[in-house]
């Protein structure tokens, strides 16, 4: 049987000017700029395309001070793909950044870890050190798709399809997962905020935002277990992505790039 290949893009969506004794439990002496960008990704072959996190909208950048680049829509519309015919949507967790604009892919089916349901609407939330990341309505988004019976909840490793798989890490939150996926130059692990930066498996650090430090930093063991090699695991928030890999056409540089392409260092 043929096994299938995918092809793997990054989609910039939002960015932050931040520093980097921001991005560190413990700080940075350093203290230089080291902003994030925000993504959402896209799994796809001639057989079906694969959404990952949904990120978060106009009205919610201008909330949280964040700004759009370009549109969560617009980028998936870039590649050729309608939102709203989108079939499968993998939520790596429900923090605002990842699980926000769930209306924008309406007929979506939901792949979640049940540890992240939990964990979102349990007692943890009457901490406002642990519920900051979360939005009551993204949440309560989420639940009313359980109800339509259009969330397939995960308990660890699970195949979405052949050659696309959820790894619960845990770490940052309680029902982190990170998605493997088979592409043309071996397993690429979208660590998505597993690992915010490349500089955080790197230097065996912490970003400060974290259910469970043991998890983050052995999550860093398992990212590298599932990968091929260091190189084909991919950050959630680093803007080194953007220059480490090519953009998806021209004129795209800086927004979207393919992730299953050999990377430029």
């Amino acid at each position: 049987m043929t096994e299938e290949i995918y092809e793997i893009h990054a989609i910039k969506y939002a960015r932050l000017m931040r520093r980097s004794p921001d991005n560190f439990i413990g700080g940075d002496s350093h203290d230089t700029e080291m902003p994030l960008n925000y993504y959402v990704w896209v799994i796809s072959n001639n057989d079906r395309s694969i959404v990952v996190d949904t990120g978060f909208s106009e009205s919610m950048a201008k909330k949280r001070n964040r700004e759009i680049v370009h549109p969560v829509a617009e980028g998936v519309k870039a590649l050729g793909i309608e939102p709203e015919k989108v079939k499968d949507v993998v939520i790596t967790h429900m923090h605002y950044d990842h699980a926000g604009n769930i209306p924008l892919f309406a007929n979506a089916r939901y792949h979640l870890q049940d540890k992240e349901m939990d964990f979102a609407t349990g007692r943890c939330m009457c901490h406002g050190m642990m519920r900051h990341g979360y939005e009551a309505d993204d949440v309560v988004s989420l639940v009313r798709c359980v109800f339509d019976q259009r969330v397939q909840f995960h308990d660890g490793a699970a195949q979405i399809a052949p050659g696309i798989e959820v790894h619960h890490i845990g770490g940052h939150t309680k029902g982190m997962q990170a998605v493997r996926v088979r592409t043309r130059r071996g397993w690429v692990v979208l660590a998505s905020d597993a690992s915010h930066f490349y500089a955080h498996m790197e230097q065996d650090r912490a970003f400060p935002i974290l259910y469970n430090l043991n998890d983050m930093l052995e999550g860093y063991n398992t990212l590298r277990r599932l990968a091929t090699s260091p190189k084909h695991i991919i950050p959630g928030h680093d803007p080194l992505v953007m220059e480490r890999y090519p953009a998806a056409r021209a004129g795209m540089e800086d927004w979207i790039v393919r992730l299953d392409a050999d990377p430029k260092d």
